[in-house]
């Protein structure tokens, strides 16, 4: 078939208006109307290993989807069904059963594990309460502290002469309208029990501290009273001075039965005592940053070792630290990731905060643990349009494996536009090749509509821009990758529609249309692979 190449002059003046910096080659692309419609299937092109992202619903329920799946490729990667944030539950149990149904749907497929290491999609809020980064405010133990419901719980013990009322008038209430009233006509020297209040029985942990607070104040100066506690040993607050406006006071004891009472003793002193709002919770003390480091680190390793032992013989190769760059190229912690809009987001932890720049020596050598045969890559973004961050992602393995780490492979994600650089993808590939170690394309897609333009409808020519863009990848992956080191390339999604960059319908980066028709760009991939041979 003649091809009719596209025109040097004609792309750098096409391109010009969207990225003056951006200069695309000719590569003997085929220009519009020129793609071949093969009926053959995209990894009958060659002995690369083609795999594919794919998610749950789709794959469990779209017949159309999962044939071309299937057809289409050697293996699949989980968009979100092995990642942190799905797999672990609210109490640290791992549910790996949405991952075994998607395992089982692609059936003898090869599946690559993503991921064991990132900084999103996590369990965020369990990773923080479980290593009391974040301490959960402690549960209320006393009903009817404020007294709304009158007497309810509240035991009167002894009087000797005073009067208890439980009152819901709200005339001498802090707040709301309950409150209780205790008038003691009498000075008992040393007999503060004399007069005693008992809440009922509470659910207390022996050996666990407890904290009791409360609001009070007495009509007339020289007030007095003390708290103390009824099962298993007593224990006794010291007498605490009460004045004529209301006042906390607040105590801590440790229980030393499993049912502890809370008692007021307000026999010592003659006056009028109104009391309100009292509280009783547990006391829960934050640990240090030594103890905060430990708990990071039993996490991680439980869920590595857990999730890669389960998919031990049927996952044979994993991303174990993804993303571990920030857009600088500097190390990522929360301080310098400034890609992540919302920081304080429920599936946002930063391992490095906690675990420093071991966190990647310690993923790699639990996941090798877990499964010494597996092969285990580090996985970032953003590689072949910054040399920094490449440098820098290599400088990083380079640390780890001097440290021990067993790193096998780099993969590059290459969420690219259709006018990215070629040069800067070139030097990525070379630099990475130069590793000696594998390298795969993890997450290939090619935004046609990069600048996010409202009503964008896509072009024949748009169209051809983005096959162009696929085409070239590839052909630079041959040609700077050796045969070697090559260890696959992963189309991130089947149908545009299906995309994480689809945002209904501001951009259609993908090789199948949404009615799952093929776009130029599947083309592109089929010839761009067989070239490479067999």
């Amino acid at each position: 078939m003649k091809k009719n190449i596209i025109k040097y002059t004609f792309l750098l003046t096409a391109i010009a208006s969207l990225n003056a910096c951006t200069k695309m080659k000719d590569t003997g692309f085929l220009n519009e109307g020129d793609f071949p419609s093969t009926g053959a299937n995209l990894k009958d092109a060659s002995d690369i290993k083609l795999g594919v992202g794919i998610d749950y619903t789709p794959m469990l329920a779209g017949s159309t989807y999962a044939s071309l799946v299937k057809a289409n490729f050697d293996a699949v990667t989980y968009g979100y069904n092995m990642k942190h944030g799905s797999l672990v539950q609210g109490n640290g149990t791992i549910d790996f059963s949405r991952a075994d149904a998607l395992a089982n749907a692609v059936g003898t497929m090869e599946i690559f594990g993503h991921t064991l290491g990132w900084h999103a999609n996590q369990n965020a809020g369990y990773l923080k309460n479980y290593a009391g980064i974040t301490v959960a405010a402690p549960s209320e133990l006393l009903p009817n502290g404020g007294f709304e419901s009158g007497q309810g719980a509240w035991s009167t013990y002894n009087t000797n002469g005073a009067t208890v009322s439980y009152l819901t008038n709200g005339a001498n209430a802090r707040t709301g309208s309950g409150f209780m009233s205790v008038i003691n006509p009498n000075n008992n020297a040393g007999g503060e029990w004399r007069v005693q209040v008992a809440s009922q029985e509470l659910d207390t942990k022996i050996g666990s501290p407890y904290m009791v607070t409360y609001y009070i104040r007495a009509t007339q100066p020289g007030g007095n009273i003390r708290l103390s506690t009824q099962g298993g040993t007593a224990q006794y607050q010291g007498g605490q001075a009460i004045g004529m406006t209301w006042q906390q006071v607040s105590w801590t004891f440790t229980a030393s039965a499993v049912k502890t009472r809370v008692l007021f003793d307000m026999g010592l002193v003659a006056n009028t005592y109104y009391i309100d709002d009292v509280s009783v919770k547990e006391s829960v003390v934050a640990p240090s940053g030594a103890e905060v480091a430990n708990k990071v680190d039993a996490a991680l390793k439980n869920f590595i070792t857990e999730t890669v032992t389960h998919y031990k013989g049927k996952v044979k190769e994993w991303d174990v630290v993804n993303e571990p760059m920030s857009p600088s190229g500097a190390y990522r912690i929360s301080a310098n990731s400034s890609d992540v809009s919302n920081k304080e987001a429920s599936d946002i932890f930063f391992w490095g905060d906690y675990l420093g720049r071991d966190f990647g020596l310690k993923a790699f050598n639990y996941a090798a643990a877990a499964d010494p045969s597996a092969t285990l890559y580090i996985n970032d973004y953003g590689l072949e349009s910054s040399r920094a961050k490449t440098d820098s992602l290599i400088a990083y393995v380079k640390e780890l494996k001097a440290k021990g780490a067993k790193i096998d492979g780099i993969g590059t994600q290459m969420h690219v536009n259709w006018n990215a650089n070629y040069a800067l993808i070139d030097s990525m590939f070379i630099k990475l090749a130069a590793t000696g170690l594998k390298v795969r394309i993890s997450e290939l897609d090619v935004r046609i509509n990069p600048l996010g333009k409202v009503g964008f409808v896509m072009t024949p020519l748009q169209e051809t821009y983005q096959a162009a863009m696929y085409e070239y990848i590839i052909k630079a992956y041959l040609k700077y990758v050796p045969a070697a080191q090559r260890a696959g390339i992963t189309i991130w999604g089947i149908s545009d529609d299906l995309s994480w960059l689809y945002d209904g319908g501001k951009d259609f980066p993908l090789l199948f249309n949404s009615d799952f028709s093929k776009k130029k760009a599947f083309d592109a991939v089929y010839n761009a692979l067989k070239d490479a041979g067999k």
